[in-house]
């Protein structure tokens, strides 16, 4: 009996002491476990403010806008099918003018029935204006400016100054007409009208 209970007192002391280390290592566990999680509770970091994004529709209609103020003013600059049949006839290129000056007109490519008129000292935007003399003329109405081609010669004329800047300027086509005109000058007005059988009146 005594043996007996010497015994199980012995296993059960055994138990204790294998459980023991277990035990031990939990009450460890639980305890660092503890601590770190009273001393972790630290104020969250401040979220930097994002700027409010710009607003698409907003965007959309600015650009929307612009897009419409631009078409207007290309239909505004826009010329008429009269004024683009006069810049059709317009002497394009390097025209030399009296006293060794010189007019360069250059067509713009990117809108039709504009030109670039420039010389010494001088550069002009213009577009042709209908007349009833039959001349053709390039006006650039902000500058003031006047470029008139005739049959035989082209004279650029600045009307805000008063002043003539270029004269007695000619392309090929009118140094021929300017050539066939002192050979064959035109009537004038002044000349008495010639019947109509061809033959002259008789003088009174």
């Amino acid at each position: 009996m005594k043996t007996t209970l010497t015994a199980t007192l012995a296993a059960t002391l055994a138990a204790v002491v294998l459980l023991a280390p277990g035990f031990a290592a939990a009450q460890t566990s639980a305890g660092s476990d503890a601590k770190p999680a009273a001393k972790s509770a630290k104020p969250a970091a401040k979220v930097a403010k994002k700027k409010p994004a710009v607003n698409a529709n907003r965007t959309n209609l600015k650009t929307a806008a612009k897009n419409v103020a631009a078409g207007i003013e290309a239909a505004e600059d826009a010329r008429t099918p009269d004024e683009l049949a006069i810049a059709e006839r317009v002497h394009v290129g390097k025209l030399p003018c009296e006293l060794g000056a010189s007019v360069t007109l250059t067509p713009d490519e990117k809108q039709a029935g504009y030109f670039d008129v420039q010389g010494k000292n001088f550069k002009y935007r213009m577009f042709p204006v209908a007349t009833t003399t039959g001349a053709i003329r390039l006006e650039d109405q902000k500058a003031g400016a006047v470029w008139l081609q005739l049959a035989n010669k082209s004279m650029l004329m600045n009307q805000k100054q008063g002043i003539r800047l270029a004269d007695e300027c000619m392309s090929p086509a009118q140094v021929a007409m300017a050539e066939n005109m002192k050979t064959n000058p035109p009537a004038s007005v002044l000349d008495a009208p010639k019947p109509a059988d061809g033959k002259d009146a008789p003088a009174k």
